[in-house]
């Protein structure tokens, strides 16, 4: 599971109801809007993706907000009740903060959380060190060779990978610090409770999870590229918040629903034909069916038809995209 933190710019409004400070995170720059915390669910070896496991839209200047770790806190727990403890934590920097550390560990939760390296911990010998000066200093023997595609350019790097034995210094629970060189200037620095033994598969299990968190991203950015979530338009807190749950709802079934009985599988095969990406389909396979979905809708002159049944079914029907007895 992947917990991240996002935004809804809006730059030029004025009108709409509890507009709040945001950091723009495409530009860099604070502007107005309101803040998302999303919970995405992944499979950690396949491109299996479960949103909706928590999705909210809150803003600072609401009536009851608190604070952003309260709102971290009420999406952790509820998650928690749903999934019933099952499932691995992974958190990006923004989840290397005492009071996130220590309302996780006292939750009992397994969480990969990656680590900015200004925080101390204390290594097996008792000694007391900074996260990055043990990062530089750990006997990182596992090698790996890794290809990355950045825009169709591939280029070929070798990491190494290692581990030391930690504890926070305001708790006594046995962590590890995971360590990954090579990648880019700095170590990345992995903090899990997880069990990590001297064994390659052990340790690169620790960065697979952490870089699954990617699809927690990547479903963000698809959900506020293809749905134009930052056009909303209505000025009512609560309607603001309905809108986000109502395309939550759109992604969590093009995401879930359409592969799970056959009626949708074939409307889901019909959806990838439209899309017209038979050689490219990316891997976040959500963009090309929302683009083959838009294709069959923008292309129709009927409209959504009401199923014509005999027990008199309220159900609606999208006849035009696919003919299904």
């Amino acid at each position: 599971m992947a917990l991240d933190l996002g935004d809804i710019n809006k730059p030029y409004a004025e009108k709409m109801e509890n507009l709040a400070t945001v950091r723009d995170g495409n530009e860099g720059k604070i502007d107005n809007g309101y803040w998302l915390i999303n919970v995405v669910g992944a499979d950690v070896e396949g491109e299996d993706l479960v949103p909706l496991l928590y999705s909210e839209l809150y803003s600072q200047e609401a009536r009851g907000f608190k604070s952003e770790d309260t709102q971290i806190f009420k999406a952790v727990d509820m998650v928690r009740e749903g999934v019933e403890d099952r499932g691995i934590g992974a958190i990006d920097r923004g989840g290397d903060r005492k009071v996130i550390l220590e309302g996780f560990l006292g939750r009992r939760l397994r969480l990969v959380i990656r680590q900015t390296g200004e925080r101390d911990l204390v290594l097996s010998d008792g000694k007391r060190r900074s996260c990055l000066l043990i990062a530089l200093g750990c006997n990182c023997k596992h090698k790996r060779r890794l290809v990355v595609d950045r825009d169709g350019l591939k280029e070929e790097k070798v990491i190494s990978l290692g581990y030391e034995p930690v504890k926070l210094p305001f708790s006594d629970e046995q962590l590890y610090l995971v360590v990954v060189k090579g990648y880019g200037g700095r170590p990345l620095m992995l903090l899990t409770n997880l069990r990590v033994m001297d064994l390659d598969v052990s340790i690169e299990r620790i960065l697979h999870i952490y870089l699954t968190r990617w699809k927690c991203d990547e479903s963000y950015r698809f959900i506020k590229q293809n749905y134009n979530l930052e056009d909303i338009r209505v000025r009512s807190y609560n309607s603001i918040r309905n809108i986000v749950a109502l395309v939550q709802a759109v992604f969590y079934f093009v995401s879930v629903e359409l592969g799970r009985n056959l009626r949708l599988s074939i409307l889901l095969k019909k959806v990838f034909e439209k899309s017209k990406r038979f050689f490219e389909v990316p891997r976040f396979k959500q963009y090309a069916i929302a683009d083959g979905i838009h294709k069959l809708l923008f292309g129709s002159k009927s409209g959504i038809t009401t199923v014509n049944r005999r027990d008199n079914s309220p159900q609606l029907s999208f006849s035009f995209c696919l003919d299904i007895p």
